[in-house]
């Protein structure tokens, strides 16, 4: 009997010594990190991964990374929290009670400069990113610039943004470089642009388009030497670059995607809808305040304030 128990001890303590082969996994190793997702989204080998290094995030004890997906003209980012001991994984949004549920891409959303219409100081702000070339952004810009306007003439206030998917649309940065060309000179013949170049967007290819857009211009209120020279030397294109570097900020992957008061609507939307999320913006922001447009209209004068 002592002899068993002798055994068994032995055996016990050598198993209790033996040191663990199964190594553990870490979401901090790329590899395994990438494996895992690969495997979370069913994105097989045409799927091209990147795994960003990680950046303080506003879950205490996680850090965000970001992964981003790619194949061929097709790509997206990606947020998961990943615990400081590479054990758990979060994919998710995450919200501060205090605070708007869009303040992340409201802060990121800069309007200055930029073509709009409508009310400054408006409760509602609409934010289009949108491509010339994109048919459903023909559909998208139509509804919005027979309703918007009309309906809301006080209440909102709209920015358009040029985001031209180079990839599939061979035209669509040259027809931004040159609205930008003609928003330089006239802000107003801009909306005529606009409306004219989705409206003739079937009509339009990567040959014809300096004379098209020319043709355009004559008899309006636009220098056409001056657009032809804007357009032909690309002058306004730091101006698209930009617009296209704050859509990739906001995670823009399609057009069109429209901002109301910060959420986000991606693909067309149609007007009963949108009409529907703006009327609800206008009563909340009677209260809530935390969105809509500051546009510093009021100007005031130096000096101390007298009651």
């Amino acid at each position: 009997m002592s002899r068993l128990l002798l055994c068994i001890t032995l055996f016990a303590t050598i198993l209790l010594s033996a040191p663990d082969t199964a190594e553990k996994k870490s979401a901090w190793d790329k590899a395994t990190f990438e494996a895992y997702v690969r495997h979370l989204n069913v994105w097989g080998p045409q799927i091209k991964v990147d795994i960003g290094e990680p950046k303080p995030s506003p879950i205490a004890g996680y850090s965000e990374v970001v992964v981003h997906a790619s194949a061929g003209n097709a790509s997206a980012d990606f947020s998961y929290y990943v615990s400081k001991d590479g054990q758990k994984i979060v994919q998710g949004n995450v919200y501060d009670i205090a605070q708007n549920p869009f303040k992340t891409d409201l802060d990121k959303l800069k309007t200055d400069l930029q073509p709009s219409f409508g009310t400054p100081g408006a409760p509602v702000v609409l934010v289009e990113f949108s491509d010339f070339e994109c048919p459903m952004c023909k559909e998208e810009a139509k509804m919005l610039r027979d309703n918007v306007l009309s309906t809301y003439p006080k209440q909102v206030r709209f920015y358009f943004m040029e985001f031209p998917i180079d990839q599939i649309h061979p035209w669509a940065r040259a027809a931004a470089i040159a609205a930008r060309c003609i928003f330089r000179q006239n802000a107003n013949a801009f909306w005529d642009f606009h409306d004219w170049i989705f409206a003739h967007q079937e009509e339009v290819n990567a040959e014809n388009l300096k004379d098209k857009v020319l043709d355009f211009a004559k008899g309006k209120e636009i220098d056409t030497l001056q657009l032809s020279r804007c357009m032909e030397h690309k002058e306004t294109e730091a101006e698209v670059n930009k617009t296209q570097a704050l859509g990739r900020e906001v995670g823009i992957s399609a057009t069109p995607t429209l901002f109301v008061n910060g959420r986000r609507l991606v693909g067309r939307v149609d007007w009963p809808t949108l009409r529907g999320v703006i009327d609800y913006e206008i009563e909340y922001q009677k209260t809530a305040h935390n969105a809509g447009e500051d546009c510093g209209c009021e100007v005031k004068l130096p000096g101390p304030t007298l009651h």
